[in-house]
């Protein structure tokens, strides 16, 4: 059977996080490691992963992407699935992940939407509709594939171990999906599938200064993805891998479990 760690990024997220490790609890497959990142939290986040039978690993350098990345390089799984601490995966995700992730190869990652829960239906709507399926539909093009949904993903140890270097983890106001799924290279496929999916947090809702600072972010992630690797050179490549591998390509709009 192949390993499976779970990574889940934290801060100061105790309450929330314990729904989400009780729902990890209740999986049809289980995880063979929960890696809880305690990212400088300053409530009792780090004790409810201990608990819940979760190994806890400190990244004090404050931003998203530092945790995340301190968690895929502590985690010892084959399989690296990635949630935050307000999702709340149903019971069969680690199932499907590993399954579709086995399907794919060593070089393969999977992701899917959300639902938002806590808001009202309009609000649940606005963000399943325009947050999330507007993020999937404006940057699949500039890609080449489907980006990553950090709420909702996983990745093999193995695309990690090549892309590890690549990320921007000292970089506090950066999106660690966004930026993950732009280090992705041309020999590598990302599934995306709109039925596997989990319950998130509408709190991005909440106000508009926190709609504002996730727009500076995104803008902040692709001013430095640009200057790393311009656009227009990542799918001139992509392209060409494809031409020269069309059987080890899927059509990234398109791709399924």
């Amino acid at each position: 059977m192949t390993s499976l760690s779970v990574v889940i990024p934290c801060r100061n997220d105790a309450e929330m996080l314990a729904v989400c490790l009780d729902a990890l609890s209740r999986q049809t497959r289980r995880a063979d490691e929960i890696v809880v990142v305690d990212n400088d939290s300053t409530d009792d986040s780090a004790a409810v992963a201990v608990a819940a039978g979760a190994r806890v690993v400190f990244e004090p350098r404050l931003g998203i992407i530092s945790a995340t990345s301190a968690g895929f390089d502590a985690a010892t799984g084959e399989i690296i699935a990635r949630l935050d601490a307000d999702s709340i995966p149903p019971v069969d995700w680690l199932e499907r992940v590993e399954a579709i992730l086995t399907a794919s190869g060593e070089l393969s990652a999977v992701t899917g939407p959300g639902d938002f829960y806590d808001s009202n239906r309009f609000i649940a709507w606005l963000g399943r509709t325009v947050y999330i399926g507007g993020y999937f539909w404006a940057v699949t093009p500039l890609l080449g594939h489907s980006p990553l949904f950090g709420s909702n993903c996983a990745i093999t140890a193995e695309v990690w171990a090549r892309i590890r270097d690549s990320v921007h983890r000292t970089h506090r106001k950066v999106h660690d999906d966004l930026d993950i799924s732009y280090q992705i290279r041309p020999d590598m496929t990302v599934v995306y599938d709109p039925t596997l999916r989990v319950a998130i947090s509408a709190r991005p809702f909440d106000s508009w200064s926190g709609i504002g600072r996730r727009l500076a972010w995104t803008w902040t992630t692709f001013s430095l993805e640009f200057r790393d690797e311009p656009p227009l050179r990542r799918l001139r490549e992509r392209r060409r891998w494809r031409r020269e591998h069309p059987q080890g390509d899927q059509d990234p709009l398109t791709a399924r479990s």
